[in-house]
């Protein structure tokens, strides 16, 4: 019985022993697993632990060490004043690896050449009505096609119409006379044929059975035809319109962003696909006050001399603008700008490995660079190509879905924290 007993006890001493040991070399082992894993010989002696964390599935936070849900060993993240909420840090080597390239963000002034496309129309101001003053029926129409060219004086319609029948024959009874009263007469039935609509060269004669004959007031092409022969039209009704082609109009779209820079006698270059190597040169006339719902585009009017009529209405035209050159500002490549649905973002190349990321407010953007109205002050170094690397490699989108207002401070670290930033191997 007696010995049954010695043994019991020499074996709990042995347990005991053996319990003791495991929880000293546990205690020991989380730091030692800790420095091994940031590559450093021993854990910082001064810094605060925030908490500690399995590299492999850095979202998970615990208030102590052990073992994560992985069954990896986790490290402590120190607090490190060095390094913000929307900064991460990279080792030198990891950087090479991604390729990142930095730019400086700098003053210059933009190309201010605009290039826009445009659509060749008809320069309202050379358009002519001819109407019928007076009742009356088509007896014979010179010009049966619309878009007939016709100079100055082509007759254009032969028209029969009693009142201008009775007036033109009233005034011709008057040519000849030679008392006073009857030139004063002769004055007044002149003046009756101008407020009927008849120049001296529709009334001068009547055609044969009786048609009074209209001709063109100006060269230029028949634009519209709304009559045919036979027809009968009531005063007032439009015959027929003649434009001019002697200078055109190009509408040209404007985006708002750079219509603001665009005004009046704005030179203007134009090419046109129908015309390969001739060029046109002309200016805005005005900015059309209102704006394409569909595009939001403000159109711009341009006036182009057109001598010899190569330019037609609903010709396609390649319009190029040269406003004055504008102060310089603050910019940055475009390859340094991620867009992140509402807002810009740039990330930011510190001393130290570190990036870290900015929202930015941008402006206009020509020949490579955006302006930069907020965000950045100037002189620091933009990232311009690994960007997405660099998210892939730090777990940066933790960043940026920690910056959704650039006047709010990050919340804390807590266990429902968004993943750390740092790298592991990056902890003293």
């Amino acid at each position: 019985m007696k010995r049954a007993l010695l043994i019991s006890f020499m074996l709990a001493a042995l347990l005991m022993t053996a319990l003791i040991a495991y929880w000293a070399g546990r205690r020991g082992h989380a730091p030692a697993a800790a420095s091994a894993a940031t590559g450093s010989s021993a854990p910082e002696a001064h810094a605060k632990v925030l908490y500690w964390y399995d590299p492999m599935t850095p979202q998970q936070h615990s208030d102590k060490p052990g073992l994560s849900s992985m069954g990896m060993q986790m490290v402590p993240k120190y607090a490190d004043a060095g390094t913000g909420t929307n900064t991460v840090r990279i080792d030198a080597a990891t950087v090479q690896n991604l390729g990142v390239r930095t730019a400086s963000v700098e003053r210059r002034v933009l190309a201010a050449t605009i290039r826009v496309p445009g659509t060749i129309r008809w320069d309202l101001r050379q358009a002519t009505v001819v109407s019928a003053r007076v009742d009356g029926v088509i007896g014979k129409l010179y010009v049966r096609a619309p878009y007939t060219n016709v100079a100055a004086g082509t007759p254009l319609a032969g028209l029969l119409a009693p009142q201008w029948s009775s007036a033109v024959s009233e005034s011709q009874a008057l040519q000849h006379v030679q008392s006073a009263e009857a030139k004063a007469l002769r004055g007044a039935s002149q003046q009756r044929l101008q407020a009927l609509g008849l120049s001296p060269a529709d009334g001068g004669a009547l055609g044969s059975g009786g048609l009074i004959t209209l001709h063109a007031p100006q060269a230029g092409v028949i634009s519209t035809l709304d009559v045919r022969e036979g027809q009968r039209v009531n005063a007032g009704q439009t015959l027929m319109t003649i434009n001019g082609l002697s200078s055109v109009w190009i509408e040209a779209a404007l985006p708002q962003v750079v219509a603001g820079t665009v005004h009046a006698d704005t030179p203007v270059t134009v090419h046109v696909d129908a015309l390969p190597g001739q060029v046109f040169r002309g200016q805005v006339e005005t900015l059309l006050p209102d704006i394409d719902m569909a595009t939001r585009t403000q159109r711009a009017r341009i006036v182009i001399a057109n001598p010899d009529g190569a330019l037609s209405p609903g010709m396609f035209a390649n319009v190029q603008l040269d406003p004055m050159p504008g102060k310089a500002s603050l910019v940055i490549p475009d390859d340094a700008l991620i867009a992140t649905g509402e807002h810009m973002r740039a990330i930011v190349a510190e001393e130290g490995g570190r990036f870290r990321v900015v929202a930015v407010r941008v402006g206009r953007s020509a020949g490579g660079y955006t302006e930069i109205f907020d965000g950045l002050v100037g002189g620091e170094k933009v990232v311009v190509s690994g960007q997405f690397l660099i998210d892939s490699e730090a777990s940066l989108s933790g960043a940026l879905d920690r910056l959704n207002d650039p006047g709010t401070s990050p919340a804390p670290a807590s266990s429902n924290a968004m993943p750390d930033m740092s790298m592991p191997g990056d902890h003293p």
